[in-house]
Parts: C-alpha cells; structure tokens; sequence
C-alpha cells in the first residue's frame, strides 16, 4: 500500500503504476459534470478558477447531504465518463488526478500521458465507507449546483487504486489481457 499526500506533484504522479494499491490523505476538490464545464467555460474565457488546479485532485463526486452531527453523507464515485469532455483541459493546466469508477477515453488517456496525469478508482457502492475519510468539507464554488458544488475536502487515507498511470497503463486493459491469456490456456 503506497501512501500518498497531496500536493500531487509531477514526480508522484510518475511513481505511480497502474494496479497500484494507494491510501490518500491531503486535500482535494469534488465536481461533477456541471461544475466541470463551468470550470472549463471559466478557463476558456480567462477568468480565475475557484481552486488552483497545480498538482491537485479532483474526485468526481456529488455528496449525499450530511447526517444530523456529520460533516458529509455517503459520497461514492461518479461514472468519470461524464467529465472526459472536459478533463483534458484541466489537465493542460496542471491537474494532476482524478478519482472515479469507469473507464476513460482516448483523448483523456492521451493527456495524461503528455502531462503526467493519474486515474484513480475508488470504490463504487462504498460512498459511507469513502465519507469517513473525509475529515473537513467546504463549499467553494457554485454553490448553486447542490450536491455538484466544488467542494475542499481534507481527506485521512482514502483507499484508491490507480487505475489508468501517467505512461497510459491502463489496468482494465491490463486485467482484460491477463483474463483473456488465461482463458485460452485452457
């Protein structure tokens, strides 16, 4: 088990290999879709950002609302697909992760590559298991989108598997393979 804290530098990031078992502690961001294209309209149209995307982590990420005495309810991962429209752009300016379930396209892998980006997976079904390790939440931007607002978390390890590393590997293909090759053993 690798532990990792942010910042999510360029150097961490190349460590990293695909199948890679990783407790994360530090802070990162929440978003979703909607939060995603105002990022990117935001970038588009040179206005500020709500957070520094410099070696930082986005977790695709809509919380459920918080128990009575709770700081977050369940808070699983989003399909990532819904964000491969935008995630190449962040990427360009310097983020660093993504926390998801689901497989990410081409264009997203190819940009990870060029800029040392990382894929996490977290556990889907686990969103109480993943909100005990979120030890602060704040609301910092478009607070107008509810559950899709972009939040700062700090986080105490987070249990993640690197799913897609910076040189493109990408553990679904690879698991794809290895099942395959055993298969036709037989």
């Amino acid at each position: 088990m690798i532990e990792l804290t942010t910042p999510f530098t360029k150097e961490k990031a190349r460590m990293l290999k695909a199948g890679d078992q990783v407790l994360l502690s530090g802070v990162i961001y929440t978003g979703r879709d909607a939060a995603h294209k105002r990022l990117v309209d935001a970038l588009e149209h040179n206005l500020p950002l709500p957070f520094d995307p410099m070696d930082a982590i986005i977790y695709f990420v809509g919380p459920a609302p918080a128990a009575p005495g709770e700081i977050i309810g369940s808070c699983g991962p989003t399909t990532s697909y819904r964000m491969d429209a935008y995630s190449p752009k962040l990427l360009s300016v310097g983020l660093r992760g993504m926390i998801g379930k689901g497989k990410r396209n081409d264009e997203v892998v190819e940009a990870m590559k060029k800029y040392d980006g990382v894929y996490f997976g977290a556990i889907g079904g686990a969103g109480a298991l993943m909100a005990h390790c979120v030890k602060e939440v704040e609301v910092i931007a478009y607070e107008d989108l509810g559950t899709e607002a972009i939040r700062r978390l700090v986080v105490k390890d987070m249990p993640l598997t690197v799913v897609i590393d910076s040189k493109g590997r990408d553990l679904y293909k690879i698991g794809k393979e290895k099942y395959l090759h055993y298969a036709h053993e037989d």
